[in-house]
């Protein structure tokens, strides 16, 4: 289980502090789809970079399996929204970037980057230069480096916010398949409440000023996903309205 217990940021800018987050709990369990969604500004990234290390909380703390978390985890990866492959590095020596740290021998990284390749469909392009792929390849390279140190949580920070609707719709299925047959607790931090819903088990919802969790939703629709149409599932449809009001509704209360 992945916790966020009683979770505080605050940023300085000049001579002003400003509370990025306050009073964050929230519990993931083992193998879960969690979407954290909300307006811009909220904390979604915040809390997402504290959950591995990347941002030190001003308060609270994070626990993975009953141990509280200090630094970079191991345990987890990050997939960012804008991948930043290195140009001079081909696609399978950008995946094997994260296992170098791992002390694998140089056979064992490109074993493993390959297996890795070969799980997202890029196996054929492993010797090109990352700059030749489509964005929708470029992504599938940064899902693989993340994948490659065999996290046991997958954190995405918008992973696919800069592609066209058709290659985001097929990287949302690729990832909910992935996930089903990997094992992986994911958490993923998204505008698109489309996108939490065809994804997610849970959608933690998220208010501004300071940002907090107001609502956890759970998505009462059954796996696999890809095989009916979500969007018009009655279930999906209410889910959606009642996201949408309680964001709405909400903000409109802080303002």
């Amino acid at each position: 289980m992945l916790q966020a217990v009683d979770i505080s940021k605050t940023f300085r800018t000049g001579d002003q502090e400003v509370a990025a987050l306050a009073g964050v709990d929230l519990s993931i369990q083992d193998g879960e789809f969690m979407s954290l969604v909300g307006p811009s500004g909220c904390g979604k990234t915040t809390l997402l970079r504290i959950m591995d290390g990347l941002t030190e909380p001003s308060g609270g703390r994070i626990v993975f399996n009953g141990v509280e978390q200090r630094g970079v985890s191991r345990d987890m990866a990050f997939v960012f929204q804008d991948i930043n492959l290195l140009p001079w590095r081909s696609v399978v020596e950008n995946v094997e970037i994260g296992l170098q740290a791992r002390g694998l021998s140089k056979e064992e990284r490109r074993r493993r980057a390959l297996d890795t390749l070969g799980l997202v469909g890029l196996e054929s392009v492993a010797d090109r230069p990352p700059y030749t792929l489509s964005g929708g390849m470029q992504q599938r390279v940064g899902v693989a480096r993340a994948l490659a140190i065999q996290p046991k949580v997958l954190l995405m920070d918008e992973p696919f916010v800069h592609l066209d609707n058709f290659t985001r719709e097929t990287l949302q299925i690729e990832l909910a398949r992935l996930w089903r047959r990997l094992g992986l607790t994911i958490v993923f931090v998204t505008h698109d409440v489309d996108e939490a819903i065809f994804l997610s088990d849970r959608i933690a919802l998220f208010q501004t000023s300071p940002g907090r969790i107001s609502d956890v939703v759970s998505v009462e629709l059954p796996h696999p996903r890809w095989e009916f149409n979500v969007r018009g599932h009655p279930r999906a449809i209410a889910l959606r309205e009642r996201i949408i009001d309680e964001l709405h509704v909400r903000r409109q209360v802080l303002v």
